[in-house]
Formats: structure tokens, sequence, C-alpha cells
């Protein structure tokens, strides 16, 4: 599993006064601590309540990449701020996100490909998030037509199926979860697949325990990467089981801190 640290988010509050206060002491501590508990990429967001998104990204950049040299996921709706953040970027990097209109992906797909990144792709348009698994892998399916018909290398993409919170959307979440395995014949070779995770809990009590369990089933249906809070042990330790479940790791009496260890 490919893990994306998420807590570089100025919806946080502590990262938000960072931000605004451009503390980079407590930009990475998050960062190396999010590193140490099996991040291989950290998510970067300014959050809305920054006043200047684009010089607040190339802060975040910089102030990261003196404390680690992890790809870079750069989180922004607006194109300026992502590339802003790619043209200060050292190492490599992923846009996070795209959705599947055609005016968004005529913009963000040629600048994936200037910059040499990933690319995370929703499963969204303009008429929002579909509410049936078909809908779903038809936007997918035009995600990768259009990487394809670019050049971009299907290698680097992610599909997003976007995961909604189980209070308010819980029929929808099955059809979720069976959408990552359907994504897999879409091309070849295929799209990967990344999730949200902590948007399935948003909103409830019981976050660790539904994000944990979401996860773990995402995992037996193929997911291949997740943004995700690495920090919670629980929910890391289920990741970790899942695969030595399903055969991805090898099994000793120590397996979680073996894992941990790598």
């Amino acid at each position: 599993m490919f893990i994306i640290g998420e807590l570089i988010n100025g919806m946080y509050r502590e990262v938000a006064e960072a931000i605004k206060n451009k503390d980079k002491g407590v930009i990475q501590r998050i960062a190396k601590e999010q590193v140490e508990a099996g991040s291989e990429a950290l998510d970067l967001n300014c959050g809305p309540a920054s006043r200047d998104p684009v010089g607040d990204m190339v802060w975040l950049v910089q102030a990261v990449q003196e404390a680690t040299d992890k790809i870079l996921c750069l989180d922004s709706t607006k194109i300026n701020v992502i590339e802003a953040g790619l043209k200060v970027v050292k190492n490599k990097a992923i846009i996070n996100s795209t959705s599947a209109d055609k005016d968004k992906l005529d913009i963000i797909i040629p600048l994936a490909l200037k910059y040499n990144t990933g690319l995370i792709g929703l499963t969204l348009d303009k008429k929002g998030v579909p509410q049936d698994k078909e809908r779903r892998l038809e936007l997918a399916a035009a995600i990768v037509a259009d990487c394809q018909e670019k050049g971009f290398p299907l290698e680097n993409l992610y599909i997003d199926p976007v995961v909604l919170p189980v209070n308010v959307a819980q029929a929808q979440l099955e059809d979720t979860l069976k959408v990552l395995l359907e994504f897999k014949i879409i091309s070849q070779p295929p799209p990967k697949t990344v999730m949200g995770l902590s948007n399935v809990s948003q909103g409830t009590k019981q976050r660790s325990m539904i994000n944990s369990t979401f996860l773990v089933m995402a995992v037996a249906h193929g997911l291949d990467a997740a943004i995700l809070d690495p920090l919670d042990k629980y929910l890391m330790d289920s990741l970790i089981t899942a695969e030595l479940i399903l055969n991805k790791q090898i099994y000793c009496d120590s397996f979680l801190q073996a894992y941990r260890k790598r």
C-alpha cells in the first residue's frame, strides 16, 4: 500500500497557525512524524483560510523538503497554486487532483506532463459525485482516455472513486468498494487506485474504527494507495494485518514491528 500522509492541511488548527506564522518547526515535525509512521508521500494543502495560497504552497513545499525527500502530493483546486508548488519541488510530486471535466483535464494533464508528476483523477464532474458505480466507472474511463490521448503514462495515474461519509451516503459505500476492481479493467496498464480515506468517517463519533474497517475492505478490493492519518496506530496495524492476510507480507510473530522496520 502506498501511503500518503494527510496531516499537513490548513484545515487543522495547528497547521493553519503554523502556515500563518511561517513556523517551519511545526510543519517539519508533522512531516517527520508521518514519515516515521510509514508515509511514502505527504499531502500538502494550505487550507481554506489561506490569504496567499500561492505563497503558502511554495513555503510549505520548501519547509517540508528541508525535513524529508519523500514524494509531495500538492493538494489544491487552484491551478496557479499547484504550479507554484511544482516549480520548487526538488524530487517527485503528485498533483491532487483533477475532475473528469474536459476543461479541467485539458489544463491539468499537460501540467502533469510538463513537471513529470503523478496525477490523481476524481470520478466526479460538474454534476457532482456519482450515485452509482456505473457512473464512477464511466468518469474513470473518461479520465483514462484523455490521459492516453495526451500521452500521459497510465502508471502515474491514480483514480479516486470519491468516498462519501457513511452517515450521509451509507448505501453508496458498497459500490465504491466494488468499482475499485472494475477500474483495473479499463486499460492496459490499468490505472492505480487511491482513496481519501478519512472522508468515510467525516462527522461520525467512531472515526478510527470506521476508517480502519473501510480501509481493510478496500485493500481486499485491490486499493493501491490511500490518503490517511498514519499516526492512527490502530488504522496502520489494521492495514499491515490486511496485507499479511492477502499474502503481500511474509508472516512472522513480530510482523507488525517487522513491517515498520522495512
